[in-house]
């Protein structure tokens, strides 16, 4: 444990847990914009947070990432972050959700803890800037780590008009994208997840490939990978069905999971909003593993949902997922972790002989053979 990630548990964690988890959260981003424009401040972050080793970098869809450790969406929902996150130890940073129309989100208080399950519960509703005011944050940044844009629909717009509504977020923020996440999946958006039925899913998926295609029309590198993020609340079925979508009309990857209805692992629970945390490891690890042993190498896989360690990112690379994302356990384990991460994957490399490419969908059987090769 280094000096920040000590003085994180010790100090800023006390005293983060006792005000309210949403408040606590924009003192700390306010804080960090503001260490951001300090001289050599992001130097010395990524000095005693990151962690580097070529055997960890990967290229996904035709994008290098340093290491397969990702800020996950929902942690920097404006955008103002990313430079500060870039030099945390991530290899990429997925900001948003971003919506065509600025909206407040949903009433306060709106975003749980539950420490004893290292579990949080949100029913946040999309609360952002709006696509036109994050492109002008974005614009003023300089590219630091590759970034994921995740984009979703207005509240207000109907379900009939939500192509257009994501075509408009799409046309302003893709020139910013490393990767475009559209997120499907959030259950604090009435009506959400009615999109990722076959009735709007191909309509949606096909314009934002169309518009995304027209955007990079003349650059040197191909257009800007599109991914789909789903509910670790489907069924195999379902999301068999989503796959083949997926698959038909050209997408790069998935990224599972989102958030879970179902609070049964948590006593006491919110009863709305979506629950993260390790109570969705194990569904959102399954439906990894299900979607690589269905798509194989046609669609990649970011693996996101209770990742809180080293060995739980190498159970979802096991599983298939070519990059993972932390945020909850971000919240709990502290600063600390994407290098904690990335330090215990780069062992499991060294000491297996083995690349991060060898690792992905190799077995979750594996999973104990390799974790004890870290010693």
């Amino acid at each position: 444990m280094n000096v920040l990630d000590s003085l994180y548990h010790r100090l800023a964690k006390p005293f983060l847990f006792r005000l309210d988890a949403e408040f606590a959260h924009h003192l700390v981003a306010a804080g960090v914009k503001h260490s951001a424009t300090l001289p050599g401040a992001g130097l010395l972050m990524r000095r005693l947070l990151a962690y580097d080793s070529p055997r960890l970098a990967n290229r996904v869809c035709g994008v290098r990432f340093p290491n397969p450790v990702g800020m996950a969406a929902g942690f920097d929902k404006t955008g103002e972050l990313y430079p500060f996150l870039s030099r945390m130890g991530f290899g990429f940073v997925e900001c948003g959700t971003f919506t065509a129309i600025a909206q407040p989100g949903n009433p306060r208080p709106r975003l749980f803890r539950y420490p004893a399950e290292r579990a949080l519960v949100n029913r946040m509703g999309f609360n952002n800037p709006g696509s036109t005011e994050a492109a002008e944050i974005l614009a003023r940044q300089k590219p630091l780590a590759p970034r994921g844009i995740n984009i979703g629909k207005s509240k207000v717009t109907e379900l009939e008009q939500a192509t257009e509504d994501y075509l408009r977020s799409v046309e302003r923020l893709e020139i910013f994208a490393d990767y475009v996440a559209v997120n499907i999946s959030s259950p604090n958006t009435p009506g959400l997840r009615k999109l990722q039925g076959k009735k709007y899913l191909g309509e949606l998926l096909g314009a934002l490939l169309d518009r995304l295609r027209t955007l990079g029309a003349g650059r040197v590198t191909p257009p800007t990978p599109l991914f789909v993020k789903v509910a670790p609340d489907l069924s195999e079925k379902e999301l068999e069905a989503i796959l083949e979508t997926l698959v038909t009309v050209g997408c790069s990857g998935i990224i599972i999971s989102n958030t879970t209805i179902d609070k049964s692992a948590v006593p006491g629970a919110e009863t709305e909003g979506g629950l993260s945390g390790p109570a969705v490891r194990e569904r959102s690890t399954k439906l990894v593993e299900f979607c690589h042993r269905t798509a194989g190498d046609r669609l990649a896989i970011i693996g996101v949902g209770g990742v809180n360690s080293g060995r739980d990112a190498l159970d979802k690379i096991l599983a298939g997922a070519s990059l993972v994302q932390v945020y909850t356990g971000y919240v709990f384990e502290g600063p600390g972790l994407p290098g904690a991460i990335n330090r215990y994957l780069d062992a499991v490399l060294e000491r297996s002989g083995l690349s991060l490419s060898e690792l992905i969908g190799r077995g979750r059987s594996e999973l104990d053979a390799l974790h004890a090769t870290t010693g």
